[in-house]
């Protein structure tokens, strides 16, 4: 049985894969394209077709997801517009460099390398930031839940003008702003993705805002480079109509979920998880660079389902945080008395 052009068991794969990365997406502030290109390459789509539709649906989820956000207040948009503007740059710059790399005939290897040590460093960084916020919970209970890490308050301490004011409270030299967001979008030119994974933690350790209010305007600021690379891919006839809308039917949904869980789950739960996906993440991609010089198939199938595999259960995690959360609620205003005041 076909509907779509797709089988039934395919067609309910891309849905609720969809809705699992879309509740990543709006929780983490990341695209989820090294998550649905090369399960698409898996599939045995053409590569151009991979890229394209996972472009078109990071740019779908986005808008669901800043909406979401924005309903929460957790978009600076003057600090997304700035740093769209220097992402944009530093992209440019990083395509370039990759030309620069293929006429050496080391572009893959150096963007196979690139991928694995920022998604490990970048895992081991929030581990390492959450078990300081353990540390501190040993200390004292009162741990701020819209605390900047240490780092980002001693770049803070630095006035070098010209400052902006940021919406959630503090301020940020524009140099600091240009400086994480053209090398975010220097390494997103590099190796080809949107940068959401090294975007969310730059806004977060570098710039200095609170989590949640990273992940928001990381979003923001990423929406618009979707949406350009989402009509440039769609122009050649590289976008897979049918996958994007089953892909953001279920995200729809989970992108919601995810903005809202960001406000339920405790700060330290979201290092954790996030620190373990890229963990996953690198490992993953890894060992599908590892298949590609062995010329094995097995490694990289292992590969996408350790990196799909590990995606579903962090996702679960989320939504079991939030069931648990809503639940706590519920009890707690059964417990109090009507009238009590």
């Amino acid at each position: 049985m076909e509907l779509l052009g797709l089988s039934l068991p395919l067609l309910l794969l891309f849905v609720s894969f969809g809705f699992m990365v879309g509740v990543l997406f709006g929780f983490f502030g990341m695209g989820g394209s090294f998550l649905i290109t090369p399960t698409l390459l898996i599939l045995d789509y053409p590569a151009s077709v991979a890229i394209g539709s996972g472009l078109a649906f990071y740019f779908g989820t986005s808008v669901i997801a800043v909406l979401k956000h924005y309903d929460v207040g957790q978009v600076d948009y003057r600090l997304g517009a700035i740093l769209f503007v220097v992402l944009s740059v530093g992209i440019e710059l990083g395509s370039r460099l990759v030309f620069g790399l293929e006429a050496l005939g080391i572009a893959n290897l150096v963007t196979g390398v690139a991928y694995v040590v920022l998604l490990a460093g970048i895992g081991a960084l929030f581990l390492r930031r959450a078990s300081n916020l353990d540390a501190d919970d040993d200390e004292a209970d009162d741990v701020d839940d819209d605390e900047i890490p240490p780092v980002a308050q001693k770049i803070q301490s630095y006035n070098v003008p010209p400052m902006i004011s940021l919406t959630s409270g503090g301020r940020a030299s524009v140099w600091t702003i240009t400086g994480a967001g053209g090398t975010v979008g220097l390494v997103s030119g590099l190796i080809g993705v949107g940068g959401g994974f090294i975007r969310m933690p730059a806004i977060y350790y570098l710039i200095g805002t609170p989590l949640t209010a990273a992940v928001g305007t990381s979003l923001f600021a990423g929406l618009f480079s979707g949406a350009f690379g989402t009509f440039t891919y769609g122009m050649s006839g590289s976008v897979d109509l049918t996958v994007v809308s089953l892909l953001l039917v279920g995200s729809a949904l989970g992108a919601r979920i995810g903005s809202a869980a960001t406000t339920m789950v405790e700060e330290d739960d979201v290092i954790i998880y996030f620190g373990l996906m890229m963990l996953f993440a690198s490992a993953g991609i890894a060992l599908s660079e590892l298949a590609n010089w062995l010329g094995t198939d097995a490694l990289d199938i292992v590969s996408v389902l350790l990196l799909v595999g590990s995606s579903f259960f962090v996702a679960l995690m989320i939504l079991y945080q939030v069931v648990q959360s809503v639940n706590t609620v519920e009890s707690n205003a059964q417990v109090t008395p009507d009238g009590d005041d």
